[in-house]
């Protein structure tokens, strides 16, 4: 049964056929989200105050380390809402605005990755043009695309979403407001919506891979060049750390959102969701920091100062 007119909210099932279990995590992500914002917050810190780190890298770091604080934000404080109380309903204004952020930052997440891979590569392989290339203008430049990418990509893929008759009872298979999910719940016809959605996925998600795969193997060559052992272990170190990131996103972020009415999606598409919107915010700072020399030392150094006054 379809209901035409505005609905009043959306149910959101999460993990209430396990009640023990939304419990246990309701309390794992309680520590996790604390973690996330931690994290998130010593990089962009460490960014403004330590001059050592004022690269085109740690801008771009810093910038997804945002990224991933508002992208937490506006979906673990509703999750956890959730798995705390029998309340499982959002608003349709606020399954809106979630809706809208959520898919901005993601696409913002999707484009930023693909900006960090070629500054990576122009620091491998052009070492000596980098700071010409990499100039701050152009940083700027980049950063600022990579959120009108996920702007637009929103104000499109939302709006079209929203639009879809939902079924009467109102009941999401998830716990936020995503547009598989919502595309599952409409009782007419999505196939438009789907092959949008798939057209977005590929150019958002596996395009970007084979352009940060592309530019690595350049990156692979340059590093078996380096005769310097403490530089080549800095640049597998710097790259590799950016790779586990870009598998750990894409590709649980492709399998939800290339074919959501798949039985995988539609069985696993939570648990998939749970991953990219909890855990890999979660790895991202540990990541970033703990196979970072740089940043390690950057936070010595901070913690010193503080120690001493």
């Amino acid at each position: 049964m379809t209901n035409t007119s505005f609905p009043v909210g959306f149910i959101l099932l999460g993990f209430s056929q396990w009640p023990q279990l939304e419990k246990v995590l309701f309390w794992i992500v309680s520590i996790f989200y604390i973690m996330i914002v931690f994290g998130n917050l010593t990089i962009i810190l460490l960014y403004y105050v330590d001059p050592c780190l004022c690269t085109p890298m740690y801008f771009f770091l810093s910038n997804l380390s945002f990224l991933e604080l508002c992208f937490t934000t506006t979906t673990l404080p509703q999750m956890l809402s959730n798995l705390w109380g029998p309340e499982k309903t959002i608003s349709y204004t606020g399954c809106v605005i979630q809706l809208f952020v959520f898919v901005c930052l993601g696409a913002t997440e999707c484009i930023l990755l693909v900006v960090m891979a070629f500054d990576r590569y122009v620091a491998v392989c052009q070492p000596l043009r980098y700071t010409i290339i990499m100039n701050p203008p152009l940083s700027w430049k980049l950063a600022f695309i990579a959120w009108l990418s996920g702007l637009t990509e929103s104000l499109i893929q939302s709006t079209v979403t929203l639009q879809l008759p939902f079924c009467s009872h109102h009941q999401l298979d998830d716990f936020l407001c995503e547009v598989p999910a919502l595309i599952r719940l409409a009782c007419g016809d999505t196939s438009s919506n789907e092959w949008q959605m798939t057209m977005a996925a590929v150019l958002l998600t596996i395009l970007p891979v084979g352009l940060i795969l592309t530019s690595y193997g350049y990156i692979a060559q340059a590093v078996g060049k380096i005769k310097s052992e403490e530089g080549r272990k800095k640049a597998i170190a710097t790259c590799s750390s950016h790779l586990l990131v870009v598998f750990m996103f894409y590709g649980t972020v492709a399998m939800v959102y290339t074919d959501p009415k798949n039985n995988f999606a539609s069985e696993h598409g939570k648990f998939l969701t749970f991953f990219y919107t909890v855990i890999t915010p979660l790895l991202n700072p540990l990541i970033y920091t703990l196979r970072n020399k740089e940043v390690l030392e950057a936070l010595q150094r901070l913690l010193k100062k503080y120690m001493r006054q």
